[in-house]
């Protein structure tokens, strides 16, 4: 388990520089329809009816993000100011978020009612952890306790995944349906949502792989 934790390590490393320079490549060419980031993301989320959502722009690179907290879009400087596919993916993808808000879409009510409770879990989950390890001999309930709560964040990881791939599906059908990009756009734009989505698969299977080293090491030493 030790070494699968290892290899997903190498591996996430290895996707997020794939994605990095899928988006480097794409960023290069120029969308035929002439619509910057900030554009798409105005225009889907006003095919969409969605009138309360701003898009601005934030600092850094691929920090792109939909808070539904403030009903921003939040988009990447090079994104917000980009006429690109890969912009446009990113803009869509993030607005896709934005309509599942909006029709309050299972999942993402689901993921977003568990936020309050891994921000506590996250302050408290390393130390019980810490401590279960140091008093496993002598009783297993921390370790246990830390494992439950870890469990919650590989549960989160989880259910991340659909969260992010329907994302995805309907910023693609709506790119298409709206002829924000063509054929040959599209299939970059996909690419481009693709190595973004492995990064939360990987970053799930990590998860789940920390989980069972720790019941591992809980089941040995009880």
């Amino acid at each position: 388990m030790y070494f699968l934790l290892i290899l997903l390590t190498f591996v996430s490393w290895g996707i997020q520089w794939r994605l990095r320079s899928k988006f480097k490549q794409y960023a290069q060419i120029r969308l035929s329809s002439g619509l910057s980031g900030a554009e798409v993301a105005a225009k889907m989320l006003a095919d969409h009816g969605i009138y309360d959502v701003r898009v601005i722009s934030t600092d850094g690179q691929l920090t792109d993000h939909y808070n539904p907290a403030d009903k921003t879009v939040n988009l990447s400087e090079g994104v917000y100011a980009e006429r690109s596919a890969s912009a446009a993916a990113i803009a869509a993808h993030e607005c896709g978020h934005a309509v599942q808000h909006a029709t309050a879409y299972s999942m993402l009510q689901f993921r977003s009612a568990l936020v309050p409770t891994l921000s506590a879990v996250s302050r408290y989950m390393p130390i019980i952890l810490l401590i279960g390890f140091f008093t496993i001999n002598r009783t297993p309930y921390p370790l246990g306790i830390g494992i439950a709560l870890f469990g919650l964040t590989t549960l989160f990881s989880f259910i991340t995944l659909p969260v992010e791939f329907d994302a995805s599906r309907r910023a693609l059908a709506w790119m298409d349906k709206r002829g924000v990009v063509n054929a040959e756009e599209h299939a970059m734009a996909q690419d481009a949502l693709w190595w973004a989505a492995m990064t939360y698969v990987v970053a799930a299977l990590a998860s789940l792989a920390s989980l069972l080293y720790y019941v591992n090491i809980f089941m040995r030493r009880r």
